[in-house]
């Protein structure tokens, strides 16, 4: 383990780019569900400087490696971890958060070629990933103003300083983090953090249900016309993506704002069209490099074409695109009250995976702390 006090801080524009590739190099298949590059990838859609000013890092080390705009308070002592009850067992009780948009998939938020770059997936990685202070433990995504999506790297689940010093930024005020009020934390299954959150008060929230399809093998050609979205067809996908998700306001200038973002290097956005010509279902899935798994953020099928198959074959398209682009496993995340979504991953060849939950702070909590 590196030594150093752990640093919390907020990138600047160009330093986006070192707490991407640490999500990037945190994916392996047997990892629980977590903040991929992805999410970071689709919040593009506000801009660079607003995915830079959504970002939350956590590192160790001295020396500065990358460009920070600001630097979180430390809190003057950090509190002790509370006693735990019993350890978690490899793989514990999982959390997870919706984004700020609707979505079928984990956003709370094309035809397959002969040739593939599959890759045999990997394990956890070996080394840690130099970053913003160092050495990276911890990347959040503030996914709304009260929401924080945060993942370590996998070595530090564990770690105590910094699950102690993720306390302290996510409780203590002022602290640049959440606000006062009911908040939510998403943070991998097995993370020290989440027990700590549980130790302090914080409840379990509606759970979401994972799903994954491996790509080891080709994916049938979908049964229906599958294009790539450029500049020509932005306007069609962002008119796909408003009605398949209510009160959504995305226009085809965010779609170009997402597409000129690092993270859509590794990504495709596509479009199902129906026999008439019709544009009935979008996706964009990102990759995390080849043999990682890759994600699909968002999906979503336009309200006047449901229950017409579009969803499973967009899923199964994405499935393919993301085998093509290297991908070891295609992973989605969707409400699992939202029955009709889950069944139709499933219909694709998705696997439901364990339910998880994110950890939710109802405001009556930091009075009740306070008192």
């Amino acid at each position: 383990m590196a030594m150093g006090a752990v640093v919390a801080g907020v990138p600047d524009v160009d330093g986006v780019g070192g707490a991407v590739a640490a999500l990037r190099a945190w994916q392996y298949d047997a990892a629980p569900m977590q903040l991929h590059p992805g999410d970071v990838g689709w919040f593009w859609r506000s801009g660079a400087r607003a995915t830079a000013a959504a970002l939350r890092t956590w590192s160790r080390g001295g020396r500065v490696l990358g460009r920070v705009r600001k630097v979180l308070p430390a809190p003057r002592r950090l509190a002790r971890a509370p006693k735990l009850s019993a350890p978690l067992e490899q793989g514990g009780a999982p959390f997870a958060a919706p984004g700020t948009l609707p979505s079928t998939s984990s956003t709370r938020a094309c035809a397959r070629h002969a040739e593939s770059t599959h890759q045999t997936p990997q394990g956890p990685p070996s080394g840690r990933t130099t970053g913003l202070y160092g050495h990276d433990l911890a990347v959040g995504l503030l996914d709304g103003p009260r929401l924080l999506r945060v993942t370590t790297a996998p070595d530090a689940r564990r770690d105590e300083e910094l699950a102690r010093r993720l306390l302290a930024n996510l409780t203590g005020p002022g602290r640049g983090v959440l606000p006062e009020g009911r908040v939510s934390v998403e943070a991998p299954a097995g993370a020290l953090v989440g027990e700590l959150l549980a130790e302090a008060g914080w409840d379990l929230d509606e759970p979401w249900t994972p799903l994954r399809r491996d790509l080891a093998e080709p994916v049938p050609a979908p049964d229906v016309r599958i294009e790539v979205v450029g500049a020509d067809t932005a306007a069609e996908f962002a008119a796909v993506h408003r009605s398949a998700f209510d009160g959504s306001r995305f226009t085809a200038a965010h779609w170009h704002a997402l597409a000129g973002g690092s993270p859509y290097a590794d990504a495709r956005s596509l479009l199902a069209y129906d026999g008439q010509g019709r544009a009935v279902a979008g996706v964009t899935v990102w990759s995390a490099g080849p043999g990682r798994p890759g994600l699909l953020e968002p999906m979503g099928v336009h309200r006047g074409h449901r229950r017409r198959g579009h969803g499973r074959a967009i899923s199964v398209a994405a499935a393919s695109t993301l085998r093509t682009l290297g991908s070891s496993t295609a992973l989605v995340c969707t409400p699992s009250g939202d029955t009709a979504a889950v069944a139709t991953y499933r219909s694709a060849g998705f696997r439901a995976c364990a339910e998880v939950r994110d950890r939710v702070r109802e405001a009556e909590v930091r009075d009740r702390i306070r008192r």
